[in-house]
C-alpha cells in the first residue's frame, strides 16, 4: 500500500491534505528529504512556481525527487504551479528551478493574470469534476507516451505517463470525493494506505 505525501513548501497543498482525509486517507506533509523517503506518491500542489522551485533546490528536494523519480521509486502528481516544475521545458518571463521530469512544454500564466480565472466541469478518465483556472498554465507539446485524460477547449488539462499525472487546474478546491477516492483507490497508480 502507497503512502501519499503533499509537497507543503508554499501553496494550497492544505485543501489537498482534508481532500485525501475527507477520503478516509493521511498524507505526510513534505518539507524535507527525511519526510519525502516516507512517501510513495508525492502531490505538487498549485502555487507561485518560482517560490516553490527556489525551495526545492534550497531544501535539497529537487535532487531527490528527480532521483527517486527517474528510478521508479516515486509516482507524481504535478497540479498546476506542480506540472510546471515537473516539465521538460517551461515558456515564461522569469526562470523557473524547474525538474525536467517528463518531456512536455508548459506555458506560465497562459490563461491570463488572476481576474481572467474561471471554473469549468469535466471527465477526467470518466470521472466527472471541477476544476479553476487560476493563472493557469497551458500544455502546448507532449513528448510521446503521454496519455491525455481530459481536455478543454482542445487543450490538455490532464495527462499521463508512467509514474506521472500532471494538470493545469485546481481539483482540490472541491474536495470532490469521487474523484480522490479514484486516484487513491487505484485508478491510476494503485491502492493508498491509511498510514
Amino acid at each position: 500500500m502507497m503512502k501519499i505525501g503533499v509537497l507543503s513548501l508554499q501553496g494550497d497543498f492544505a485543501e489537498h491534505i482534508s481532500a485525501i482525509e475527507k477520503n478516509g486517507k493521511t498524507a505526510i506533509q513534505v518539507r524535507t528529504i527525511a519526510e519525502l523517503k516516507q512517501c510513495d506518491f508525492l502531490i505538487m500542489p498549485g502555487g507561485e512556481s518560482t517560490t516553490i522551485g527556489k525551495l526545492l533546490k534550497s531544501t535539497g528536494l529537487d535532487i531527490e525527487i528527480q532521483n527517486r523519480f527517474r528510478t521508479g521509486d516515486l509516482k507524481i502528481w504535478g497540479t498546476c504551479a506542480g506540472a510546471i516544475l515537473c516539465a521538460l521545458e517551461v515558456v515564461t518571463d522569469n526562470p523557473v528551478n524547474h525538474l525536467s521530469l517528463a518531456d512536455y512544454t508548459i506555458v506560465r500564466n497562459a490563461y491570463g493574470n488572476q481576474l481572467d480565472s474561471f471554473e469549468v466541469s469535466l471527465e477526467v478518465a470518466n470521472i466527472k469534476t471541477e476544476c479553476a483556472f487560476i493563472r493557469a498554465p497551458q500544455i502546448t507539446r507532449l513528448g510521446q507516451g503521454f496519455e491525455v485524460l481530459a481536455t478543454y477547449n482542445d487543450n490538455v488539462i490532464f495527462a499521463k505517463k508512467g509514474n506521472l499525472i500532471v494538470s493545469t487546474c485546481h481539483t482540490e478546491l472541491y474536495q470532490n470525493k469521487e474523484f480522490y477516492g479514484c486516484l487513491l483507490e487505484g485508478q491510476f497508480f494503485g491502492n493508498f494506505s491509511n498510514l
